[in-house]
């Protein structure tokens, strides 16, 4: 792939991450941060995990995970479990509460992305998704 090819790739991807992340419309919107939304969306697929498995899972340091759980848990998003193969570390699941301020994040989330791919065909939404799966798969494995 030619450098100019490249570069225009990484350009677009800084402005879709610029769109995505822009932090003003959570606030406005009073849904989660995409942080917080990212760890929900873990605990409710896979269920209770500790926080060295979500470290791993989002390559992050633990103690970024460790503040982020923090912050869920202060807010009753998720609640901390003994493991009870070894008494001095714990798991984190979803609550209940945890789990409406997720479904209702994501039903917010979903309607913006509609109103943007209004104009799309199925096609065209089918393809970027697949792109976007092989895109985060390259970056992970990478």
């Amino acid at each position: 792939m030619e450098e100019k090819q490249l570069a225009e790739i990484y350009f677009e991807l800084s402005t879709l991450v610029r769109h995505a992340t822009s932090s003003g419309i959570d606030k406005k919107l009073k849904i989660l941060e995409r942080s917080a939304y990212l760890l929900l969306h873990e605990l409710s697929t896979r269920g209770p995990l500790g926080v060295k498995a979500l470290a791993d899972h989002f390559r992050l340091d633990i103690s970024t995970i460790s503040r982020q759980t923090a912050g869920l848990e202060a807010k009753g998003y998720i609640r901390r479990l003994p493991d009870p193969a070894d008494g001095r570390s714990s798991f984190f699941e979803i609550t209940e509460s945890g789990m409406h301020e997720f479904e209702r994040t994501k039903r917010i989330r979903v309607e913006r992305l509609t109103r943007f791919l209004q104009e799309w065909s199925p096609e065209e939404c089918h393809t970027l998704h697949q792109l976007l799966v092989k895109l985060n798969h390259s970056l992970q494995d990478g």
